[in-house]
């Protein structure tokens, strides 16, 4: 039996996060589901994750709209760490990856440190080298500038400025979103090594939220 870690990035249960979910989790829109997501493009039981001999297994529930792993259509995958499966219009994340804070609403949960298919100790599944590659890029080589998580959003705020800064962080959520979306999962990759291939117009998406998040980060700091 393993312990699961979703996360919902896309959809209407955005920003929710599903811990402590032990085996087998079923995932659909009847409100029946371990994962509950309302959305009329999810089957009303849509997909279940079950443990297998130390792996998390995702499996289609003859779905009408299906459900991908990567980008790619499954019908049946052994997940790890990381993967993001798309089921209707939402985005789903699989466990918590290693070496990143948990959210700053979730500190106080005392389930909130578990990581996806946590298994029993003779199991080993978790030990694969896979998993290594997901660490933040450049966490080794470089410090990061928010080494205990993510910063508390503001509070106090006018309900105008509640507004504005909701704005602003649905605009990077989306762009985020869309460069997650159009990557895609290398065909062939080796059960040890996984690259997700970014096309060229989606790179660029990255590239020009960047640009956009340093104009506002100089214009706060001076509005003059």
């Amino acid at each position: 039996m393993a312990i699961v870690t979703i996360r919902v990035l896309e959809g209407l249960e955005r920003g929710k996060t599903f811990t402590g979910l032990m085996t087998p989790v079923s995932i659909g829109r009847e409100d029946d589901n371990d994962i509950q997501l309302n959305d009329d493009r999810v089957s009303r039981f849509h997909a279940k994750l079950q443990d297998d001999s130390g792996r998390v297994i995702l499996t289609d529930l003859a779905s009408t709209n299906g459900t991908r792993v990567n980008g790619h259509p499954v019908q049946m995958k052994v997940l790890q760490v990381g993967d993001l499966v798309m089921v209707g219009r939402c985005v789903l994340l699989f466990g918590d990856l290693p070496g990143w804070p948990a959210p700053a609403s979730e500190e106080e949960d005392p389930r909130a440190g578990h990581q996806t298919a946590i298994l029993d100790e003779d199991s080993g599944g978790m030990e694969s080298p896979d998993v290594e590659f997901l660490n933040p890029p450049g966490q080794e080589e470089n410090e990061s500038l928010f080494p205990m998580g993510a910063p508390h959003p503001p509070t106090d705020l006018r309900p105008l400025h509640r507004a504005q800064v909701s704005d602003m962080l649905a605009f990077i959520h989306d762009q985020i979103g869309q460069v997650l979306a159009g990557s895609m999962e290398q065909p062939g990759s080796s059960a040890t090594e996984r690259d997700m291939i970014c096309p060229k117009p989606v790179w660029q998406k990255l590239v020009s939220l960047q640009a956009t998040m340093a104009g506002y980060l100089r214009k706060i700091a001076d509005p003059d």
